[in-house]
């Protein structure tokens, strides 16, 4: 960016002086400012960083912008860095232009080095000439918390920039009064201390470690059997099937490491930051102990070479095997001592050991061109075109077959993770995994190919080693290149046994090679190079999965020592278990296992590439494009072909043990959220379900209650939560639904907060339900923007769940003008509507603290510490909904919580507790009494039936009673009892009420006036205008007018109490029809009087009205 672009400044600030007329410190003229180019490797200070252009390939130009006062250091314009309190060598960039100082800077004392881009100072300069509080875009604002990088930086969130003004700016360190979040802060205030540490580039970091563990004991011993058995042609198709493979899972590796920043964990860190835990925590653990068994299996190869060497020379300390051992174990301690030294030490002896690899293929190569007559008896005979015709095609013997072939040269292809292993030492790990994983592919397909081609022209398949099998007549039916070249190996064919020759010998190499011990160190460079790899791969793959936590058990091993982060007790842990496997020196059964467990690993990376490009994610962006996503899934399956061709039961065996850890984390659910494409496929997946659902007309077969209940906060209510619960789980949509009153921007700001935290809490207690708060001038808008809004497409609510009003008579009578309102709209909008009571009540809120999750202690909005809270008696209402008053309506009085208290509970409170618990239960032997007295469609019946298939419920019956006349009791319970059975919903009672009209009792009926006394209007006793003037002012009131026109209707209500407490006082809950009130004609206190009769002194009772359209069918 241009100087003068960054300090457009404005000549006429020059004068700044404050109210006092001091100058405000430096003004813009004095001030310059400097720039420091930024490392994006590890973090460094300003001051190693130097001039520009020594931060090498590391430096990725990122600047930070310094305020430098010239008068504080002295310095001379033309003088860099004269003014730095980081000190040293920072390349000052000469300005042209004046600087705007920041308010920030203007009370920051003494100090002269200014930093504007931490949360505490929001005031930017920005390019436009003014202060401005906006920041302008920053790699820093895009951090992880703690990144190795640098500083998190926080940018102004939207309410600094847009609220309005509270106090001063910055009167409290702090933007508009905002609190800094306790994870910001950390994260600003973090700076790992990253001197010493080692990072290697592409080439020592990736490309010499792949080439290294791809070129193992199999290039010089096994490469010339397998051209022996399979052929020229098809070792170089064997060759290039385990390249197909393992180039596919370089490219995936490849995508996955270029798509944001790579940690180290290698393998793991891609499969689980991409697929998500359940995955990368099964494939983490049984990759790093394939590694570390993998240490096992290269050592022994190294050991059995050298016991080879001492039984030639007859110096065998023992026995073979136990020589094995005791080689074995001294070889994997001293490699221990190697990579604890430190990476540093474990590069160079790396690089050591390529050269002696190279020096050896090099020594083969040259070798094939010097034929020696000394050679030939052993089938060794220079290139020749006759050879290499007859060694072309294959010639399987022992029961060999192609596959078999395969299955022994596919491990040499593997090691291409080894680069990505140590993705965390790595100076650049997106551009150097792909380099150089691909190159080393390439080069060692090359290498393998080349050699197979070469040995396969110039060696025949058997050799005697015997001198005089010279030909010194012609032989009609010999026809062998041998013969041509008059050798007669024939004696091999018949049976004899031949030790010479590609199909007999497997130092083939050691023997064609110019100098045969240099092809010995070959092999002890690739077997040791190989362990080497593999013994720093497992702990750093260890040491990252423990970091995650995905198992708790193995969280010790996640610390790290020393500059580097050294996992020092994972390479002990290693150590031991390669250890282990030593001593057993048995690996022919361990080997098929490990080749199998690294590719499901490749199989996984490759799947993985395929997922996130199935799942379309905004954040799927590699900057690697040379992937498919159908490539990788070929590659993936081809992963899982190949690991039965190697061996089918190890197959299995790693399937099952890959399937038991996913089941494990899955069910341990780790609290960790990474943006996985597992998450970014559900999101996609329940988008396009839930468009094509919107398509498809509803059809009454597939109706299910999707309700909208009126909890409040959700664990005010856990009754109203766990009763709906019981007839929504698993069958239909459940919204908790939550009007905040109040003022809006303290609402806002509680909506923001309670959204997360209430979700969490309801998939922690395993609710299927959704929380919606909303934010309204009182209750009746809240429910009417929830009703209209809640929901997506068809899966919208059609039923609004209430609790019933418990104190309306001690309440405020407009609040309850607002509640049967409530219903009234839900009718409008054709839901149906129930009512919930619980004689004991349902809000529990003034009894218990609301749980602060420790998910959310973590997350930026744990500010607010929630007590129990006791507002007024109006929040303790049973009415479903919760009240959330500002701080500033009126204040709230914390209470001790109920177990912490010394007090025990009161009687009612302990009963209420009692009662919010009782639906968790498994509900006994006991009946569930439906009162269909009105056909509202069904729901009354359904709802029932749905809670009876429930585990808790299933031992419940269902007892119906329906209104009928004396005289045709029996006739009206057959064609109930026709209905049921037709709609095959069981039932183990019909009972028809013949004397439902009779005439309740008087004290019954005393009672009722009694308590709807308060509430008349008695406009009889008024003169005309003071009555009309009254009920204008106040609806509600029941005029005496209405109470005689609606007396039957009061009358049934009071004699259907008397006929519930008859007959279903021992019922676990009563199901019954909700009484309806015309709009405009029945009043508010009225009809919430039939409630109050109706519902009295029962077992839990839930008042249904469906919304007049069938819910249940008979036809198929």
């Amino acid at each position: 960016m241009e100087g003068k672009d960054l300090a457009a400044g404005s000549a006429g600030d020059e004068g700044s002086k404050d109210a006092l007329g001091k100058p405000l410190g430096p003004t813009p003229s004095q001030s310059r400012f400097q720039v420091d180019l930024v490392a994006e490797g590890p973090r460094k200070s300003c001051g190693d960083i130097g001039v520009a252009g020594k931060g090498g390939e590391e430096a990725k130009g990122r600047f930070r912008v310094n305020f430098v006062d010239p008068s504080a250091g002295g310095e001379s314009p033309g003088e860099p860095g004269g003014g730095s309190s980081e000190g040293g060598n920072v390349s000052g960039v000469q300005n042209g232009g004046d600087t705007v100082m920041s308010e920030g800077s203007l009370h920051s004392g003494g100090h002269h080095h200014y930093y504007y881009d931490t949360h505490t100072n929001t005031y930017y300069l920005r390019t436009f000439g003014h202060n401005t509080m906006d920041a302008v875009p920053r790699i820093d604002h895009y951090r992880h918390t703690a990144a190795d990088l640098g500083e998190k930086l926080l940018r102004p969130s939207l309410a600094e920039l847009h609220d309005e003004l509270d106090k001063e700016p910055f009167e409290d360190g702090y933007a508009n009064g905002e609190e800094g979040t306790p994870a910001g802060d950390a994260a600003a205030a973090y700076t790992p201390d990253s001197k010493g540490v080692v990072k290697f580039g592409w080439i020592k970091g990736v490309l010499v470690r792949c080439m290294l563990n791809i070129w193992g004991v199999m290039l010089f011993i096994r490469l010339s059997w397998i051209v022996g058995q399979a052929g020229i042609g098809l070792s170089v198709l064997v060759i290039g099937m385990a390249t197909v493979v393992t180039t596919i899972t370089g490219l995936s590796t490849s995508a996955i490491a270029t798509n944001g920043f790579v940690r180290g964990g290698g393998a793991y860190y891609l499969i689980s930051r991409s697929l998500g835990p359940e995955f990368g925590g099964a494939i983490g653990l049984i990759f790093a102990f394939a590694n570390a068994v993998a240490v096992a299996m290269y050592v022994v190869g190294f050991a059995e070479t050298v016991v080879e060497l001492l039984k030639e020379n007859g110096t065998l300390m023992i026995d073979e095997m136990n020589d094995i051992r005791i080689i074995g174990a001294i070889t994997v301690v001293i490699l221990l001592g190697i990579s604890i030294a430190g990476m540093e030490w474990e590069a160079k002896a790396q690089i050591v050991l390529l050269v002696i690899l190279i020096l050896a293929i090099g020594d083969f190569v040259i070798g094939t061109f010097i034929p020696l007559e000394s050679k030939k008896p052993k089938g060794f005979f220079g290139y020749n075109a006759d050879i290499f015709m007859e060694n072309f095609g294959p010639d399987f013997r022992q029961e060999e077959t192609f596959f078999s072939v395969f299955a022994i040269f596919f491990p040499a292809a593997t090691g291409i993770l080894a680069g990505a292993n140590i993705s965390g030492d790595l100076a650049d790990p997106q551009s150097a995994i792909p380099k150089g994983t691909l190159l080393a592919i390439l080069i060692t397909t090359l290498v393998y190919a080349g050699i197979a081609v070469s040995v396969g022209s110039c060696v025949v398949r058997d050799a005697t080693g015997n001198v005089n099998d010279t030909i010194v007549n012609e032989l009609a039916n010999c026809t062998s290149a041998a013969c041509k070249l008059n050798y007669d190996f024939s004696s091999c064919q018949a049976g004899a046994g031949c030790h010479y020759g590609l199909m007999n010998n497997f130092q083939v190499m050691s023997m064609v090679s110019g100098f045969a011990p240099l092809i010995t160190a070959g092999i002890f460079s690739a077997t040791l190079s190989s362990a080497l790899a593999s013994l720093v791969s497992a702990p750093k793959i260890f040491q990252a999965l423990c970091k995650d936590s995905i198992y708790p058990g193995f969280q010790m091993f996640a610390k790290g020592y020393g500059k580097n982060n050294e996992p020092l007790r994972g390479y002990i842990l290693t150590f031991l278990i390669a250890l282990g496997f030593i001593l057993i020196a048995e690996l022919n059964v361990i080997a098929p296992i490990i080749s199998n467990f690294f590719l499901a690993s490749y199989a996984l990376i490759n799947f993985s590439v395929f997922h996130a490009s199935l799942a379309k994610s905004p954040g799927w962006r590699p900057a690697f494009k040379y992937y498919n996503m159908w490539i990788s899934l070929i590659g993936a399956i081809l992963c899982c072909i190949v690991m039965f061709v190697i061996n089918w039961w190890a197959a299995l065996l790693t399937y099952v043990i890959v399937l038991g850890l996913y089941i494990y984390v899955t069910y341990k659910k780790p609290d960790v959220n990474w943006g996985s494409s597992t998450q970014a496929l559900t999101y996609l997946n329940a988008l396009q379900h839930s468009i094509r659902l919107s398509g498809v007309e509803d059809h009454v077969k597939n109706f299910r209650p999707q309700c909208l209940i009126m909890t409040g906060a959700p664990n005010a209510r856990p009754a109203l939560l766990h009763l709906v619960h019981a007839f929504t789980k698993n069958v239909g949509l459940m919204i908790c639904g939550h009007v905040h009153m109040g003022p809006r921007r303290q609402a806002m700001k509680e909506l923001s907060t309670d959204l997360a935290k209430y979700q969490r809490w309801l998939i922690k207690n395993k609710m299927k339900a959704f929380y919606a708060p909303v934010h309204a001038e009182d209750l009746r808008d809240g429910g009417q923007y929830l009703m209209q809004a809640a929901g997506l497409g068809r899966m919208r609510p059609n039923t609004l769940v209430v609790g019933f009003k418990k104190n309306w008579r001690q309440g405020d009578m407009r609040d309850v003008e607002t509640y049967i309102n409530l219903f009234h709209d839900a009718f409008d909008v054709q839901y149906g509507v129930v009512v919930i009571r619980l004689k004991e009540g349902l809000d529990i809120s003034h009894l218990q603290a609301q749980d602060l999750l420790s998910s959310q202690e973590k997350s930026p909005c744990a500010k607010d510490v929630i007590v129990k809270v006791d507002y007024s008696k109006k929040s303790e209402t049973d009415t479903s909904i919760a009240f959330a008053p500002s701080s500033s309506e009126r204040t709230p009085t914390p209470r001790k919580d109920s177990k912490s208290s010394s007090s025990p509970l009161n009687v009612t409170d302990q009963r209420l507790l009692d009662a919010s618990s009782q639906f968790q239960k498994k509900q006994g032997k006991s009946n569930i009494d439906v009162w269909w007295l009105f056909d509202d469609g069904g729901l009354t019946l359904l709802i029932p039936y749905l809670i009876t298939t429930k585990k808790k419920w299933k031992d419940c019956k269902i007892r119906v009673f329906i209104g009928g006349k004396i005289n045709r009791i029996d006739h009206d319970r057959r064609a109930m009892a026709t209905l049921l059975s037709k709609f095959r919903i069981d039932f183990s009672d019909i009972m028809v009420l013949g004397d439902i009209n009779t005439k309740p009792k008087k004290e019954n009926i005393a009672a009722f006036e009694e308590m709807i006394e308060p509430f008349r209007l008695h406009e009889d006793d008024k003169e005309q205008e003071v009555a009309d003037k009254m009920k204008e002012d106040e609806p509600w009131r029941i005029t005496d007018n209405e109470l005689e026109l609606y007396k039957t209707k009061t009358y049934r209500q009071i004699r259907l109490n008397e006929l519930l407490k008859e007959h279903s006082s021992t019922a676990n809950i009563i199901v019954m029809s909700l009484p309806v009130a015309r709009k405009g004609a029945v009043s508010s206190a009225l009809y919430m009087a039939w409630l109050e009769v109706l519902s009295k002194d029962l077992p839990p009772i839930l008042l249904v009205r469906g919304n007049h359209q069938s819910v249940l069918t008979f036809y198929s």
